[in-house]
């Protein structure tokens, strides 16, 4: 892990992205104060079609319109 100043990260910004992306982490420092860390972030997982139907049924369950209709909806994006 590295650290560099706020000045220093604005101005190389672009080359703490190409090492985040390589997997470092890099603190950013503000008056000598860590104030944001640039870490790279995790792969997601790619779901197959059966999992995400699943997912999808997963997260309908208890969630409703509020009593709309789906002709209402349908209705109301038609005026714009």
């Amino acid at each position: 892990m590295s650290v560099v100043s706020a000045y220093e990260a604005k101005t190389h910004f672009s080359e703490l992205l190409a090492r985040a992306e390589r997997g470092e982490r890099v603190t950013i420092t503000k008056h000598g104060r860590a104030v944001a860390e640039l870490v790279p972030i995790s792969p997601r997982k790619k779901m197959t079609p059966e999992e995400a139907v699943e997912a999808l049924i997963e997260f309908r369950k208890g969630r409703t319109l509020g009593g709309i209709g789906i002709k209402d909806l349908i209705n109301e994006g038609r005026k714009w």
